[in-house]
């Protein structure tokens, strides 16, 4: 046979050629030909049309979206994340074997061409694996993918403008410092100067990440035209307060309508211009619309609702106050909901009075806690996260020390539903706590940079020590319950049918004349097969 295969994860470096790597072995073990894709971040060279006329089956081992994965539209294929390629690439050759046996008959074309069958297609159509949910976590992951090296970026730029330059290198507006930068009067000799610098670097870097999210979530599911769509409706999120959670919205919505728009059939005189001129136009229009109509204002005038309300509760209950900011300052990390609490936190220096100074450090600790907590689960199970996230974490210790909540932003936006409530629950401890023993602050940025200037600085410390560890605790706990359930999952629908080993139905008579075949061949193919896993297994595992 003839294979095939596209390899990518969301950084494109180690897993992506370890998986092309063991494909290639393996497929050479099974008797076959393969040509592998690595669609890294070095980029990659295409498959030829010739080599894809010529194939018998596709393989995609990806955990992000496949780019241009309309060539394969004629193959049979076999999906799955690329972690599966790297453990089990002879299960894959396999059933790549099988999924060519079962495929309907074609003819040898290219993979410009639309005919064929009509299950190839279907099947071309989810190469993120089955179901929904995968290919909306693929989505994900493709704009996290082009997010963090503007995390990293940005956030450690910024953390060197507060260690250079102190905590007033906060506010670029009310700054003199980034005029003198801007006129050309900049002073090279002072350490402020050069940390405004840094500041204004890294916060530039740092306007770019809901932009990108946007537009690169939108990219993976529908290609190049929905980029467009996607940075502008990421853009107005950023300008009507939508923050993360608008981002979010914006990338689907415009990755959806450019898919929708894709369908249409339109004069042939047409064709040529709408990637390029209809699509970002009209997509452009429609989601900017709904981002200043339907998403933006609203969430603005939620924001300014909050506040007031914020503002009528400080005198009540000051634990009750410092939970629920804590809550807000972890529930988008940087959205419209965290600024509604640091907003409310900043305005009360303006006046300073002792609750007002309690509740600046009650936000300041717990807008910490995302990142720490996040770079503390890294490390003590990193075998529940990727490779990219591992990797994030390292940075996200120095991000979360620098009070920059948006180092969790990956994670969050990778595995909501088991990072958000997380990070929250360790937050709302972090600022009751805070409240509790008094905690002062009068900067409004910095981290740790600023404890000099705290009242009761050990308490400060001893919050967000506590709420970063329950937080660390919760996500284990339920990142850890999840890979159990998927483990029971599996092997109870192993049990139940061969659904896993078998992507295409086999008859009942094929079923039985290959086990008769193989029959024969058992004993020694099994001896070869796991002399040869045994070998490299153990140099890899020595390495």
């Amino acid at each position: 046979m003839k294979i095939v295969a596209v390899t990518a994860c969301p950084t494109g470096i180690a897993h992506t050629y370890m998986a092309a790597e063991a494909l290639e072995v393996a497929a050479e073990e099974a008797g076959h030909t393969i040509t592998v894709e690595t669609q890294g971040s070095a980029g990659s060279t295409p498959l030829t049309e010739s080599q894809l006329a010529e194939a018998d089956a596709a393989i995609f081992a990806a955990d992000v979206e496949v780019r241009d994965k309309e060539r394969f539209a004629h193959l049979p294929l076999v999906a799955v994340g690329v972690k599966k390629a790297i453990s089990g690439a002879p299960g894959l050759i396999t059933q790549a074997e099988e999924a060519a046996a079962n495929a309907p008959a074609r003819a040898a074309a290219p993979a410009s061409a639309t005919s064929g069958g009509p299950a190839a297609p279907a099947g071309a159509k989810a190469p993120a694996g089955p179901g929904v949910a995968s290919r909306v976590r693929a989505w994900l992951m493709t704009g996290v993918s082009f997010v963090i090296p503007f995390v990293a970026a940005g956030g450690l730029l910024i953390a060197l403008g507060f260690a250079l330059g102190g905590y007033q290198i906060n506010l670029p507006d009310d700054a003199p410092l980034y005029e003198e930068i801007l006129s050309g009067s900049f002073d090279a000799g002072s350490l402020t100067a050069w940390g405004a610098l840094a500041f204004g670097i890294g916060s530039a870097a740092f306007s770019f990440l809901v932009p990108v999210l946007a537009g690169y979530i939108a990219y993976a599911m529908a290609d190049r035209p929905a980029l467009v769509p996607g940075f502008v409706g990421g853009a107005i999120a950023v300008t009507t307060g939508a923050g993360f959670l608008g981002g979010l919205v914006a990338g689907f919505v415009a990755g959806g309508l450019v898919m929708w728009i894709k369908t249409w059939r339109v004069p042939r005189a047409l064709a040529g211009i709408m990637p390029v001129v209809v699509i970002p136009l009209l997509s452009s229009a429609v989601v900017g619309l709904l981002m200043y109509v339907v998403v933006g204002r609203p969430i603005a005038a939620a924001t300014e609702g909050l506040t007031n309300w914020l503002n009528g509760l400080s005198g009540t209950n000051a634990v009750l106050l410092g939970l629920l900011l804590g809550l807000m300052m972890c529930f988008d990390m940087g959205g419209p909901v965290n600024k509604a609490a640091y907003t409310f936190a900043v305005a009360g220096l303006t006046t300073p009075s002792p609750t007002a100074l309690t509740i600046m450090a009650a936000v300041m600790a717990a807008g910490m806690v995302p990142p720490l907590a996040m770079a503390l689960a890294t490390v003590v199970r990193g075998s529940l996260f990727t490779e990219v996230e591992r990797e994030n974490g390292r940075a996200a210790w120095l991000l979360g020390a620098s009070f920059i909540s948006e180092g969790a932003i990956p994670f969050a936006a990778a595995d909501p539903f088991r990072v958000i409530p997380s990070i929250m629950a360790g937050g709302a401890v972090t600022g009751a706590l805070s409240m509790a023993f008094g905690t002062t602050l009068r900067a409004p940025h910095g981290g740790l940079f600023v404890v000099p200037l705290m009242g009761n600085p050990l308490g400060f410390l001893a919050a967000v020590v506590i709420g970063t560890l329950v937080a660390t605790a919760l996500v284990l706990a339920l990142k850890s319950f999840g890979r159990r359930r998927s483990a029971d999952d599996v092997a109870g629908s192993v049990g139940d049918a061969p659904t896993e080993a078998a992507p295409t139905a086999t008859t009942t008579a094929a079923s039985t004349t290959a086990a008769t075949t193989a029959a024969s061949t058992t004993a020694s193919t099994t001896a070869s097969t796991t002399a040869s896993t045994t070998a490299s297994t153990t140099a890899g595992a020595t390495a």
